[in-house]
């Protein structure tokens, strides 16, 4: 890749569904390569799905009609150019056409479109990196040869977790592509060790929803009567973050993660950590803060539940963990991965 002008980084991006983790963390990165380097801008085209393409694919499912592909195609797809992004304080710049340039644009696109690179990057000479933020996601698609080829032009990989890189090479290690390790900015870089904790217990509604609601309809009889469950959804970060600084515990129902942001926000907040790892989570599941429980093993999560609850453990105790997960996973560790991600980009 040749710069004759600025490099400009641009970010492709699901926006159907409101925002997701991994949308969040693309706005993010965004955002900062603009701050970050001189000469270096970067832009985000969110993409959503056609009108029509919609109709077609709900008169599909209810006709069952079986389509030779699954996925979205460049033909389903249109950028968002109205996009607003709620619930979080970013403004990255956009981009509301497909006119890049070879010479000074490099594309990161997310696993979920990989296969979208054959006809909107790779026969164009476009160079791009497949960002892979859930391992689990690759084969969004079943046009295994655009995707395929997607992996193997590709001038980077990057992942977000031991979990994801082992999955990659699974399938795509026969290119022998580097993986780039990209450590990711989760919750606060501060830690509040004068937290005013209540008899609290929160969890994310939108994971696993059938699991969570049969543990707290198994638990709702076991648990003392000055304890309360919260749920938290739909809110703002600061919203979030609040309730998990007065919080004890926090129920994790990850269901294969890339990596799992939702229990090291908690983490960090002072909580102790019961429920699944996602798998993608196993790299910081450790002892004291963190406790696995078997996926569906409702019997085990509510006896660790209420041990914790007996035991009247402090979270001051987690100190020196809560200190070792603000490292790995804080702003500055990010923004490392960023200027790494870039100086291989230029080169």
């Amino acid at each position: 890749m040749s710069i004759n002008n600025n490099l400009n980084i641009i970010y492709i991006v699901a926006s159907e569904k409101g925002i997701s983790g991994g949308e969040k963390v693309i706005y993010r990165h965004s955002e900062k390569i603009n701050k970050l380097f001189k000469n270096i801008t970067s832009e985000i085209i969110p993409l959503e799905k056609k009108r029509i393409s919609k109709y077609k694919n709900s008169l599909n499912k209810i006709l069952n009609i079986n389509k030779k592909y699954s996925g979205w195609t460049l033909n389903d797809i249109k950028i968002k150019t109205n996009h607003k992004p709620k619930f979080f304080d970013y403004n990255p710049k956009f981009r509301k056409k497909f006119d890049f340039n070879k010479n000074t644009d490099f594309i990161i696109i997310p696993e979920i479109f990989a296969h979208l690179a054959n006809d909107l990057l790779i026969k164009n000479k476009i160079p791009y990196a497949i960002f892979v933020q859930n391992g689990y996601a690759i084969n969004f698609t079943t046009n295994y040869k655009d995707l395929d080829l997607a992996y193997k032009k590709a001038k980077l990989i990057l992942s977000v977790s031991q979990d994801t890189t082992k999955i990659i090479n699974h399938v795509y290690g026969k290119y022998s592509k580097e993986i780039l390790n990209m450590n990711l900015a989760i919750g606060s870089d501060k830690i509040d060790f004068k937290l005013k904790k209540e008899n609290l217990i929160t969890y994310m509604p939108r994971k696993l929803p059938f699991h969570s609601q049969k543990l707290l309809f198994l638990l709702k009889n076991r648990l003392p009567n000055n304890w309360k469950i919260k749920p938290l959804e739909k809110i703002s970060d600061k919203v979030l973050y609040d309730n998990l600084r007065k919080s004890k515990i926090f129920l994790s129902f990850s269901f294969m993660e890339g990596l799992g942001a939702p229990p090291i926000e908690a983490a960090k907040e002072g909580n102790k950590i019961i429920g699944y790892t996602g798998e993608g989570g196993n790299e910081y599941w450790k002892k004291p803060i963190f406790t696995k429980i078997s996926n569906g093993d409702f019997s085990s999560f509510i006896k660790e539940i209420l041990k914790f609850i007996k035991s009247k453990t402090s979270y001051l105790k987690f100190k020196n963990q809560r200190i070792k997960l603000l490292k790995k996973y804080s702003n500055k560790s990010e923004d490392k991965s960023l200027k790494i991600l870039i100086n291989k980009i230029i080169k």
